[in-house]
């Protein structure tokens, strides 16, 4: 396993992305435990949640309470995993998402969020998604009494533009912002700046559904062939070649490839051992999305 950091925490360089086995179609605890101790058998240390993930209502917290009992159970050090979890998104129970960054819910959900995962602090704690009824500044304060309470070790942010970042720096303080997590992949790569923005600055970058172009070929410029070609140059899967590109936008750049069967993220967690050629990465890098 290869390694980069969050913060001054060493992680592996890719992560565990817990939400496919919490929230609808989830796999049976028994097998979304065995994927968990999968990951951390590999080497994988970092894994990230949410309370939000799960199927809503009182099935509020089925992640972090998942982790919980998925590392309870292994015989693994435990000292080295980083557990990433996030708050300020909720699910009523019908199939809805809402967001809700008050700072009341905020305060109330880290302290559920800590008795879901058995802690006094909670590595990295990131806002999920802003919220367009509440200052970003403010809810960044909040997120600054956490860190300054002990609540929580790291603070980060998800789903947030440049603007928000930087807000976000200038709140928490120099060095605070730990981690930026936004939706980053072969196809969709909207938040290239952010990206770009993080790398500059020293904010380990956090690519969720970091793998939604495999299978989209259709959708690209031509044709995915380049994906293919070096998958099997390399005798590994697309999914692997996929991941080893994103690593090589940056060194801060962390992919959580979500998972539900042992057999996905061990597939990916061999990707930190592939190194693609110039010519392949500038291949990949040319293909879009028509």
């Amino acid at each position: 396993m290869q390694y980069r950091t969050i913060g001054q925490k060493k992680v592996s360089a890719i992560g565990l992305g817990e939400m496919p086995m919490s929230i609808e179609g989830r796999p049976s605890e028994e097998q979304a435990v065995k994927t968990v101790h999968a990951a951390l058998d590999a080497g994988i240390n970092f894994i990230d949640t949410a309370d939000a993930y799960s199927v809503g209502g009182a099935d509020t917290g089925h992640g972090e309470r998942l982790l919980a009992k998925a590392l309870a159970s292994w015989s693994g050090d435990k000292d080295d995993i980083l557990v990433a979890t996030k708050g300020g998104h909720y699910r009523p129970g019908d199939g809805s998402w809402h967001v809700n960054s008050s700072p009341e819910y905020l305060r109330a959900a880290v302290e559920a969020s800590l008795r879901r995962l058995g802690v006094e602090s909670i590595g990295l704690y990131q806002h999920h998604r802003p919220d367009p009824n509440v200052d970003y500044e403010a809810t960044m304060g909040v997120l600054k009494e956490f860190l300054d309470a002990g609540k929580i070790q790291m603070a980060g942010i998800s789903n947030a533009n440049i603007d928000q970042i930087k807000t976000a720096i200038a709140v928490l303080g120099p060095g605070n912002l730990a981690s930026v997590q936004n939706q980053f992949s072969l196809v969709f790569r909207s938040s290239e700046q952010e990206l770009n923005f993080c790398e500059e600055n020293g904010v380990s970058f956090i690519p969720w559904s970091p793998l939604g172009g495999i299978g989209r070929a259709k959708n690209l410029a031509g044709t995915h062939a380049p994906v293919v070609n070096a998958a099997e140059r390399h005798g590994v899967s697309p999914q692997q070649v996929v991941l080893a590109w994103m690593r090589s936008l940056g060194e801060k750049v962390i992919p959580i490839p979500g998972a539900s069967r042992a057999e996905s993220i061990l597939d990916s967690a061999k990707s930190t051992d592939l190194i693609l050629n110039t010519d392949e990465l500038n291949q990949i890098s040319a293909l879009r999305p028509q």
